[in-house]
């Protein structure tokens, strides 16, 4: 637990330091919060994770900039894997994950390609406190506390660089669809293709981060629309190698790994809430089955 609190400041000074923020100011913060709660309401697999961005750049007109750094993503991320039964996992079953992520990423535009490229340091095993944490919120709660952290995957420190690449294509004025291409490697190496379906104008002048769990696309910076926006995306993923599926452990990693997802967002004068749903297929063959989590973003003001 020391080491996750002393994450959480190592982050915020980061996020404040003013040789990284040099000639920028903040142009948004964004989050999205993910649960299997909120999904089929079990506990169980890719359990829970929150992630947190703070965008600055020196201004933001509704487009990307052109240059690599002119706007600079910092994000901090914490996910909770588990097996289907925190209490007593079967045989075969995934090991139990606390992760923690810091991470730098820059957005920019050339040739009408939007590119996100970043690099994280991310932080795995006992170490972190999220096993602890969760432990102490399902007392609270009256919930299943966990049985399974004394088989966690070990403590370490994983650089991970990430690359996407997409480009958003306008079919009417108010649809649009947007192919990408993602490359990562370090915590998990892969290959992943897929595309998002908006339908509205809410999100088309804003920022939008990917989240990792889910490939939602979570929005970051406000724009000047207002209303609804519902989205629609898919994408598959070839796994070369998973720190949280060890082949030492005996894992055999699926063939291929698939997400669908679909959520709203709406937008008022000053509030906005986003709340969706993504279909996650299984990650390893023991896998009994896929799993459906429910992701949510508030920001409620008066």
């Amino acid at each position: 637990m020391r080491l996750f609190l002393f994450g959480c400041v190592a982050a915020a000074l980061a996020m404040s330091s003013p040789v990284l923020s040099q000639g920028r100011e903040k142009i948004g913060t964004g989050r999205i919060f993910t649960n299997d709660y909120l999904g089929d309401n079990k506990d169980r697999w890719r359990t829970g994770s929150y992630a947190i961005s703070v965008a600055k750049a020196d201004g933001w007109d509704g487009s990307l900039p052109n240059g690599f750094g002119d706007l600079v993503e910092f994000r901090l991320r914490s996910d909770i894997i588990a097996p289907e039964n925190i209490v007593n996992a079967a045989p075969g079953d995934r090991r139990y994950v606390g992760a923690l992520s810091f991470g730098m990423h820059t957005h920019f535009e050339k040739a009408s390609t939007e590119f996100s490229v970043g690099a994280d340091l991310v932080i795995t095993g006992p170490q972190t406190g999220l096993g602890e944490l969760q432990s102490s919120i399902h007392e609270v709660m009256g919930a299943s506390i966990p049985g399974v952290l004394g088989n966690q995957i070990p403590n370490g420190f994983h650089p991970t660089l990430t690359l996407e690449a997409g480009r958003s294509f306008d079919i009417a004025p108010r649809f649009s669809f947007r192919p990408f291409l993602e490359v990562q490697a370090g915590v998990e190496t892969l290959a992943r293709a897929g595309g998002d379906f908006t339908f509205g104008l809410l999100g088309r002048d804003e920022l939008m981060v990917r989240d990792v769990a889910t490939g939602h696309l979570y929005r970051t910076t406000k724009g000047e629309h207002l209303g609804f926006a519902a989205v629609f995306g898919a994408d598959i993923a070839h796994v070369e190698h998973s720190t949280y599926l060890p082949a030492s452990s005996g894992f055999e990693l699926s063939d291929a790994r698939t997400r669908v997802r679909a959520g709203v967002h709406w937008q008022g004068e000053k509030s906005s809430v986003f709340y969706g749903l993504t279909y996650l297929g299984e990650e390893f063959k023991a896998q009994s089955e896929g799993q459906v989590v429910g992701s949510v973003r508030l920001n409620i003001r008066f």
